[in-house]
């Protein structure tokens, strides 16, 4: 079963008086995954979706939501998936990929039946991004080696951190979505630190690896007028193309990043020294 909830996009001059709840309703996605359940966020932002599927004991189907106005949910669109759990399999109009721990799967438009279940016993969380699509291309699985993987940071600024660059156009052909996965190593808490903010794309944060009972302080806002959501494990954030995205946990963590928008230039951004933010 797929469900799902909707968010219209804000203007920063309004955000800048919004109380700590209203932050939290309009941009934290608190509750992805369900059991035996797909669970969606539609955003304006970019018409992004950001969700989770959850299959337990039994299959779950991607099916097309109220909102896209669909036959089926690619028809216009394309998914990516990164799996954040035990392996699971995934179904993509009768062809099944594994999808192990930290691996990721693109399948591109025009796919009519997406199937997500558990495999061997394990428990797999399925963390899916979507976005519209104007061109259908092959479904392809990446894995952490496939990825293009930067090394940034410095242990003595508490940001060491792998960035796995795992769907976007240097590694595989995508319309507009690009998803990838950024570790901190042990000791480090502060990931995209220095922060930018980047016009051309929208963007969502999704936190996990995060140890029990810590936190993370995840900043968003412009650089001049920030504010900031506390968010547990396996919880995502939506940020505007105004917006900054940083965070800093109580521990180290790992997070996915998906976006999408005006283009594909992952080093499109505009950078914020941290002693200017405000």
């Amino acid at each position: 079963m797929t469900h799902s909830d909707f968010r219209y996009a804000h203007h920063p001059e309004d955000v800048k008086n919004y109380t700590t709840q209203a932050l939290r309703d309009h941009f934290l996605i608190p509750n992805l995954f369900k059991k035996n359940e797909i669970n969606l966020t539609y955003t304006m932002y970019d018409r992004y979706i950001a969700g989770g599927a959850f299959p337990v004991d039994k299959k779950v189907k991607l099916d097309p939501i109220d909102d896209l106005k669909a036959d089926y949910f690619l028809e216009r669109r394309e998914l990516g998936i990164i799996n954040v759990g035990g392996k699971g399999k995934v179904t993509v109009d009768g062809e099944t990929y594994e999808i192990d721990n930290k691996e990721a799967l693109y399948v591109g438009r025009g796919k009519r039946e997406v199937i997500f279940e558990a495999s061997g016993g394990e428990q797999p969380y399925f963390y899916i991004n979507s976005a519209p699509a104007h061109k259908e291309y092959p479904t392809k699985k990446v894995t952490k080696n496939e990825s293009e993987i930067v090394e940034l940071g410095d242990g003595k600024y508490s940001n060491k951190r792998t960035i796995n660059k795992l769907l976007v156009n240097s590694v595989i052909d995508t319309c507009q979505l690009q998803m990838g996965m950024t570790e901190l190593k042990d000791g480090n808490v502060w990931n995209t630190m220095p922060p930018h903010t980047h016009t051309r794309r929208m963007e969502v944060y999704f936190y996990f690896d995060l140890e029990e009972g810590q936190t993370i302080s995840h900043f968003m806002g412009q650089p001049h007028e920030t504010r900031h959501i506390f968010l547990q494990n396996h919880q995502a954030v939506i940020s505007p193309e105004w917006s900054i995205h940083a965070g800093a946990g109580t521990s180290n963590y790992t997070f996915i990043w998906g976006m999408a928008g005006e283009n594909l230039d992952y080093g499109d951004m505009d950078g914020v020294a941290p002693h200017e933010l405000k």
